[in-house]
């Protein structure tokens, strides 16, 4: 080989690992709304669709420390008591008769029922699905669509 096809390969890889590490958590972060959703939270949205955002950004946020084996269950148990309390707290927000409200109650009825399969899965030591990341989006979804009912007076 010469210096060239090594200098060649050298670049390709360091392409790659600057891929890995920089550019994927970085589009993770836009594709899951990370900027709109820290701002939100920040200014003290304690609107019905404000507090589902933060009960769905309290669960996707903490939940990176469980995605592997072994899992320490007194720190699982007490991140699942804080997404329920989060969720609990969105539900009572919510209990208007609106369609923007039903859309919320919705959601964190889906959330509370992920919350519950993840929790089966680490306690069982069973898979917990391959439909995690979309039941996730779907629940985001919903908060939004509630957030735009909301502006509408919906």
């Amino acid at each position: 080989m010469d210096f060239g096809r090594i200098v060649k390969w050298l670049l390709i890889l360091g392409l790659v690992v600057f891929a890995w590490r920089v550019f994927l958590p970085w589009m993770k972060q836009q594709k899951l709304g990370g900027e709109s959703r820290v701002s939100i939270s920040q200014l003290g949205d304690d609107s019905c669709s404000g507090e589902a955002e933060r009960a769905s950004e309290q669960w996707g946020s903490g939940l990176v420390r469980f995605v592997n084996p072994p899992y320490d269950i007194d720190a699982w148990s007490t991140f699942r008591a804080g997404v329920d309390s989060r969720i609990s707290i969105a539900e009572s927000k919510c209990n208007c008769p609106r369609e923007s409200c039903a859309k919320v109650r919705n959601a964190m009825s889906d959330l509370r029922s992920l919350v519950a399969d993840l929790d089966n899965a680490i306690r069982t030591g069973s898979s917990p699905g391959g439909n995690i990341v979309q039941r996730q989006e779907h629940i985001d979804t919903l908060i939004e669509e509630s957030r735009e009912l909301m502006r509408a007076g919906k």
